[in-house]
């Protein structure tokens, strides 16, 4: 029975800090502390995201990012934390979110590096002219829809940062508000038959323009943000003159891995060995400048070889990063997520009101701007739907903000708030304006099956 007792003693302890004792604690984590968080984490992290994930496919059809986003709320203090409070801070203590973290940029850096591959430079030739309209309504209205209430937002104590200035305030909410999430875009045109067609051609291309305006617009803000004008320097030059040396260089340097592959048949290891070693420097040249390490990841991959390489390289990779990898991330932006920091009608309101103004100038805007490009009102409305999503490139934006200071708690979750509604919204929204119709009347086919993987 003592026995027992010890056993079931040492077991209660498993998640204590089991080190020395350190300034203002009693004891620290070990190396073996973090290692029995992090398994028991990763575990509930993934069986939690493929649940909800699957969820949200089966009763709300939508795509397994999506509930994979919710299921990351869930697991932070705003569902678990609150219901669970002692649970859930023996699973997730703060001591362990850095390395949460390090594995959250791991994924999603390794999945943007995915995207980049995929990358098809044709959508953007074919409807570049059509698209320009839509593209420029996207960003110049979310920019003055920022003008208008980042004034208002910074008179509302721990929004902002202490000391920020109204400039760069204003271009970050303008960046977030602007944004359209590329990869949660491209997934849907695929799932709802759209690919081939002059509607998602057009979505694709000015999705792609407005990611493209507010990731700049970002790295200016990251770059300018308390630094001063050596960090800027660092910061922009560096990131152009990278961009610029892999746009130009990179495709024939790295073809030679391309050939190999070809002429193997397959990705051996040492060829998906030398590719990752690659990825993982662009990231750290990307972080080490003051920008961010997706950046890396995703410049890297859209020079990568096309053809087998890239085929080999989705079949080796995108599994773990998409499984194991990318659902830290979503968990990470839930445990800063405090919903219950929005705590008062004004806080509500507030939240509410950055919410209609995201859709107002994302939807609205698009919808305009096609329907004075000419296009019809069903098409106009499904352009505005589809361009309305932010997903996953909006949490990215978000926890940069947070992470580096720009933005406080309380804004964090009420934008987590926007991003999560604007990504429901997107496939049945589409669906009630334009998709049921086209399918009634043969312009597309049957909504493909549920994609598993994330967008």
């Amino acid at each position: 029975m003592n026995l027992i007792n010890a056993a079931i003693e040492a077991a209660d302890k498993a998640l204590g800090a089991n080190g020395p004792a350190v300034e203002a604690a009693a004891s620290s984590f070990t190396p073996t502390d973090y290692s029995i968080h992090f398994f028991l984490q990763l575990a509930i992290i993934i069986l939690t995201c493929r649940v909800v994930g699957w969820l949200g496919q089966k009763l709300l059809a939508q795509p397994q990012v999506v509930g994979e986003m919710i299921a990351g709320v869930i697991l932070g203090p705003s569902l678990f934390g609150l219901l669970f409070p002692e649970i859930q801070a023996a699973i997730f203590p703060k001591e362990t979110k850095n390395v949460l973290y390090t594995g959250a940029q791991l994924g999603v850096g390794l999945y943007m590096f995915l995207v980049g591959t995929t990358l098809q430079l044709d959508h953007f030739k074919s409807k570049a002219k059509s698209a320009i309209s839509v593209s420029a309504a996207g960003i110049i209205v979310p920019f003055l829809i920022a003008v208008a209430i980042t004034p208002w937002l910074l008179t509302i104590p721990g929004l902002f940062a202490p000391g920020i200035s109204q400039f760069n305030a204003t271009l970050f909410m303008g960046a977030c508000i602007a944004l359209t999430a590329f990869p949660m875009l491209a997934r849907i045109i695929n799932e709802r038959g759209l690919a081939n067609t002059s509607l998602g051609t057009l979505s694709l291309t000015a999705g792609a323009f407005d990611d493209a305006v507010s990731w700049c617009v970002l790295a200016v803000v990251l770059a300018t943000f308390g630094g001063g004008p050596g960090v800027a320097v660092l910061a922009i030059g560096g990131a152009i003159f990278y961009a610029t040396f892999i746009m130009l260089f990179g495709r024939r340097l790295l073809a030679p891995l391309g050939r190999i592959v070809e002429r193997e048949g397959e990705m051996s290891l040492t060829v998906l060995g030398i590719t990752l070693a690659l990825f993982c420097l662009s990231c750290f040249l990307m972080d080490a400048i003051g920008i961010h390490a997706i950046f890396g990841g995703f410049i890297l991959g859209a020079v990568m070889p096309r053809g087998l390489f890239a085929v080999e390289l989705k079949k080796k990779v995108e599994p773990l990063a998409v499984i194991l990898l990318l659902p830290m991330f979503f968990t990470y932006s839930g445990l800063n997520t405090r919903m219950d920091m929005v705590n008062s009608a004004e806080l509500l309101l507030i939240a509410l009101a950055i919410l209609a103004a995201s859709i107002a100038a994302k939807f609205g805007a698009c919808y305009a701007a096609a329907r004075i490009a000419g296009e019809d009102n069903r098409t106009a409305l499904g352009i505005g739907a589809l361009m309305n999503s932010r997903g996953l490139m909006e949490l990215i934006i978000i926890n940069i903000g947070l992470q580096k200071g720009i933005i406080g708690p309380t804004l964090f979750s009420m934008l987590v708030l926007m991003a999560i509604v604007t990504t429901m919204m997107a496939s049945p929204l589409f669906e009630a304006v334009y998709g049921k119709k086209a399918r009634a009347s043969g312009e597309l086919g049957k909504v493909g099956a549920p994609v598993i993987d994330a967008a």
